[in-house]
């Protein structure tokens, strides 16, 4: 495996599912410090990690708009989940010695920082890592467009999408066992061809400052530095396609 990072600066995109493990729902310890060990694989690199996660393995605002509680209620709901997750990934660094900072979109003062993107820059500076809590801070919005939106502020070389496959598919392969991996895709196939791996507004993002998605599966050991490494694993999302794959 490579030791040397071809990125200086990463957003990485946690699900808040990935943080339950086998559970059905709440936090799996042990699952949490072996991503927080992934993490610290590359902090030890020199790399500077921001992070934007999720909170489905607690409560999702569409999901529970969908069983009577208003959506801007629920996403609320769901935006306090994230921040859950968040002091759990951050207890587990900081026990593993890796320095780091919760800064959320909402205020929430007696347990995190607010969201102030030149701070939230200095922490990358002074080799801290970054969670980025509570989305947006805006119902209706998803974390995957906070995470679209953090790496932009924060002017990440590259937005590393953490999934439980190696890619993306044509089709959901759990339930296509025939559906191909694409190795490398433009922004605009992903929007045409609806493939769901980010919403439209995160690939938009992306896609108006030129910020690579790589999509890859998060709990196999050394999947993050590979990709940190330069390694070809999981799908890339960007402006332009390798000259053998212009036609896909």
């Amino acid at each position: 495996m490579s030791s040397e990072p071809v990125y200086r600066r990463i957003l990485l995109k946690l699900s808040g599912e990935a943080l339950m493990g086998s559970q059905s729902y709440g936090i799996d310890e042990p699952v949490v410090a072996t991503i927080a060990a992934e993490v610290k694989d590359i902090f030890d690199l020199g790399v500077e990690i921001a992070i934007v996660i999720g909170g489905g393995n607690i409560i999702r605002g569409l999901a529970a708009s969908h069983r009577g509680i208003d959506r801007a209620t629920g996403d609320h709901m769901g935006m306090l989940a994230t921040v859950i997750n968040a002091l759990a990934l951050q207890d587990s660094l900081e026990k593993q010695g890796v320095a780091t900072r919760v800064q959320t979109a909402i205020d929430i003062r007696d347990v995190a920082e607010p969201f102030i993107r030149r701070r939230a820059i200095r922490h990358l500076e002074k080799h801290r890592v970054v969670i980025f809590a509570a989305g947006t801070g805006n119902p209706f919005f998803t974390t995957d467009s906070a995470a679209g939106l953090r790496a932009n502020e924060i002017h990440a070389e590259v937005l590393l999408k953490a999934t439980d496959v190696d890619g993306i598919y044509t089709a959901d392969p759990q339930v296509a066992p025939d559906a191909e991996l694409l190795r490398h895709l433009t922004y605009q196939q992903v929007l045409e061809k609806n493939l769901r791996v980010m919403d439209a507004a995160a690939i938009s993002l992306c896609r108006d400052n030129d910020i690579p998605i790589v999509v890859f599966r998060l709990l196999e050991a050394g999947n993050i530095r590979r990709v940190v490494c330069g390694e070809a694993i999981g799908s890339v999302v960007s402006g332009t396609l390798p000259t053998a794959q212009e036609d896909l």
